[in-house]
């Protein structure tokens, strides 16, 4: 497994919103499964925009990141299969917009999903072989809130989804300071595993010209696949469907399958080094 006796864990995460998270959370957990890895879901957006992209009805959500986060029932629990073979995922909904609130006063705010992981790690070799993950995927809200703390304490990496338009390093350099800030008190093995450049024209210079300052200002970190702007990225969640099993042989999900094989490859240099 690539986290070695537990799942790899990745925070998809960026402060600015409209920059593809949830897209690349639903899209790179199919194609991920789709290559034949165990993959989790943890949906820790109050929209749950992530559960209804992977076919998740409102009325079946009965046990979300919420109660888990607030000890009331345990990520096995909350897990929900998806369409896709080896693909679960713990949906959310709107009971975590008042969660901040709730645990104001609880000095453990920031592990509440750390500890959660912990306890799902321990019952691993008693879980069915579909449940014992390789990687947990979680996407995080538009925002530096109690959420997005609990998701870096409990990430090994961060996967930083940035749009290619013209305030695309806007708040960038602020976000990896905070990655910083967090390796030095809640969680000092965290780090970005890797920035994917999303929405991307190759018509325009103008994406040609963010590519290139975002890998100038992140170098190597920066993954070579580009997700391109397409319309049936967009059209797939209106249709609670993941995108490759919406349209497989669109630019689009050809792209997130070859970011996808380019993040199992990086876990492997991770691991061998």
């Amino acid at each position: 497994m690539p986290g070695g006796t537990g799942p790899r864990i990745l925070a998809i995460a960026n402060q600015k919103g409209g920059v593809g998270k949830t897209t690349t959370a639903i899209n790179l957990s199919t194609a991920l499964a789709a290559i034949g890895e165990r993959v989790l879901v943890i949906d820790l957006d109050s929209q749950g925009n992530a559960s209804t992209g992977l076919g998740i009805d409102v009325q079946a959500r009965i046990n979300t990141s919420y109660n888990v986060l607030v000890g009331e029932a345990r990520l096995t629990d909350a897990a929900l299969p998806t369409a896709i073979p080896g693909l679960r995922i713990v949906p959310a909904n709107a009971d975590l917009v008042g969660l901040e609130a709730e645990l104001i006063s609880e000095s453990d705010r920031p592990f509440r999903l750390k500890n959660a992981v912990a306890q799902m790690l321990a019952s691993f070799p008693s879980l069915p072989e579909d449940e014992r993950y390789s990687y947990v995927l979680i996407d995080c809200p538009p925002s530096l809130s109690v959420l997005t703390l609990n998701a870096m304490a409990a990430a090994h990496a961060v996967l930083v989804p940035v749009q290619c338009e013209f305030f695309a390093l806007e708040g960038i350099s602020q976000f990896k300071a905070t990655i910083d800030q967090i390796r030095a008190t809640l969680n000092p093995v965290l780090e970005i595993q890797g920035v994917v450049l999303t929405m991307h024209d190759a018509r325009t210079s103008l994406s040609k010209e963010v590519v290139e300052n975002v890998r100038g200002f992140f170098g190597s970190k920066v993954y070579d696949t580009l997700i391109p702007r397409n319309t049936r990225v967009a059209e797939a969640p209106s249709h609670g469907k993941p995108l490759i099993l919406y349209d497989y042989d669109c630019a689009g999900s050809q792209a997130y399958i070859r970011l996808a094989s380019e993040i199992i490859e990086r876990e492997r240099h991770y691991r061998a080094a």
